[in-house]
């Protein structure tokens, strides 16, 4: 079968020829593939850069995918880090990490939206005890994961979304998505109130954007809560140690190992349901995975999600 192939960190995935997949556990499929997102999740996988990364090289980059099952059933899937990923005509998939889906859904944009999707919303329903009527700040509100997390905190229940980036032009039109206001990195102490951040960034803007926020924060005993999520503008941030003490501030991440595989598979139908139902804005484009190593350079900073279609 094919499959796209990672042999170097340095290198994108070429289109290539690989060994029939088998399952050898309980509990395992091979599966057909219908559908695979690009997502940063994957990006990282593939340059070796992710936390998770064993340095096992080759393998095939993907961690989840719409599927179909030797019955015909369309399922989302989602995998561990596996050198058999989903960007292949055929993969291996764990039944109970999966979820049906109905017959009558759009398998790309269920791929393109599921993981932007799971991010924010495992990250409130699992990381914090978000409630309902809270406020939310997002870092990284014009990516698509961020775009996403203003319409998931929405349906949550935030009382107020904020969104904050660093493009004027790129903010304008989140409004239309939920968005109750939005702010550049350079001034977020306007959103110095806020209940729950959801960071999409780190790196240096978080470093310089922490302390001025919380300082200006009206009562300063009130909880904030800041999810770590992504590290678009870098892995590392340098956070002084004032930030620790001069509010209370809850400081986590929400990931794979901070949420344990059962409770990923547990929202999985209610998230699977929504994006089925049409609640999120998708900006799919689906592409021929024989164009991956293309396409894989080509898309970098593209606001449209790329799906791989085998």
């Amino acid at each position: 079968m094919h499959a796209a192939l990672v042999t170097s960190y340095d290198a994108p995935p070429r289109y290539t020829e690989i060994e029939e997949p088998t399952a050898s556990a309980r509990g395992e499929a091979v599966v057909e593939v219908l559908a695979a997102a690009l997502h940063p999740r994957v990006r990282s996988q593939a340059d070796g850069s992710h936390y998770t990364s064993t340095d096992e090289l080759p393998l095939v980059p993907g961690i989840d995918a719409v599927v179909r099952d030797d019955r015909g059933r369309l399922r989302y899937a989602l995998l561990d880090d596996t050198a058999l990923g989903t960007m292949a005509e055929r993969t291996v998939i764990e039944l109970d990490r999966s979820v049906v889906l109905p017959r009558s859904v759009d398998p790309v944009a269920i791929a393109a939206a599921m993981n932007a999707v799971m991010s924010s919303w495992v990250a409130l329903r699992r990381r914090i005890r978000f409630r309902r009527g809270q406020r939310v700040l997002i870092l990284g509100a014009t990516g698509s994961s961020g775009r996403m997390a203003i319409q998931v905190a929405k349906r949550l229940g935030a009382r107020e979304v904020v969104a904050a980036g660093r493009n004027i032009a790129k903010l304008a039109p989140l409004g239309a998505l939920g968005a109750d206001r939005t702010l550049l990195y350079d001034d977020l102490t306007p959103a110095a109130d806020v209940d729950v951040v959801l960071d999409y960034v780190w790196g240096p803007v978080t470093a310089a954007a922490m302390v001025p926020l919380l300082t200006a924060r009206r009562d300063r005993s009130q909880p904030l809560a800041w999810v770590q999520i992504g590290s678009m503008a870098g892995l590392e941030s340098s956070i002084p140690s004032a930030a620790l003490r001069s509010a209370r501030l809850q400081l986590v991440g929400s990931g794979i190992g901070s949420v344990p595989g059962r409770e990923y598979k547990s929202e999985l139908p209610a998230i699977a349901k929504a994006v089925a139902a049409g609640a999120f804005d998708v900006r799919p484009r689906a592409v021929p995975l024989t164009d991956v190593e293309r396409t894989w350079t080509e898309s970098l900073g593209s606001e449209e999600r790329i799906v791989f279609v085998p």
